[in-house]
Order: structure tokens, then C-alpha cells, then sequence
């Protein structure tokens, strides 16, 4: 599917239509200092391994893609919804 580079969505913020620019929501690099990644770890530890079951056979084909919307008058972001899509492309 192909978005565009810039929608006009309502903001929030200027309480109005305005421009903005359309990216695609990518997860950040995990970190290993983090709690979370440092309580796994810990539960991982010795004996026993996985704490929870690891799925292995994967049902779905897509993943949902979400867009993130950053508005060029005061800059507000907010993200649409997940689209289940095999690729998206912005044009």
C-alpha cells in the first residue's frame, strides 16, 4: 500500500486541520541497563529456562504497521492505529 508524506488530520494541540508529516513507528534499540531486560534475564538464570512459552508456529502472515504523525506547525506527534499490511510505502 502507498500513504502519503503528508496528511491534514485534526491537531489537537492548534485545534485545527493541519499538515503533517507521516513516518512509519519502527521499535527503538532494546537496552540492556533496562529493568524489564534485566528481570528476564534474571528469570532465565539457571535451571528451568523460559518463563513463559516461545511460540513457534506463527499464525499470522502481515504485521500491523503503525504510522506516526508529527504536525509542522507546533510539532505534536500522535500514531494512528496499526494497519495490517504485507509493505507500506510512503509516496
Amino acid at each position: 500500500m502507498k500513504a502519503p508524506n503528508t496528511i491534514r488530520p485534526h491537531c489537537p494541540r492548534c485545534n485545527a486541520h493541519t499538515v503533517h508529516n507521516v513516518s512509519i513507528y519502527k521499535a527503538g534499540k532494546r537496552r540492556g541497563a533496562k529493568l524489564g531486560e534485566r528481570r528476564q534475564t534474571r528469570r532465565r538464570k539457571g535451571y528451568g529456562g523460559q518463563k513463559f512459552p516461545l511460540q513457534h508456529n506463527q499464525a499470522k502472515v502481515t504485521k500491523k504497521q503503525s504510522l506516526i504523525l508529527v504536525c509542522k506547525e507546533c510539532g505534536y506527534t500522535k500514531q494512528r492505529k496499526g494497519v495490517r499490511l504485507k509493505k507500506l510505502e510512503l509516496v
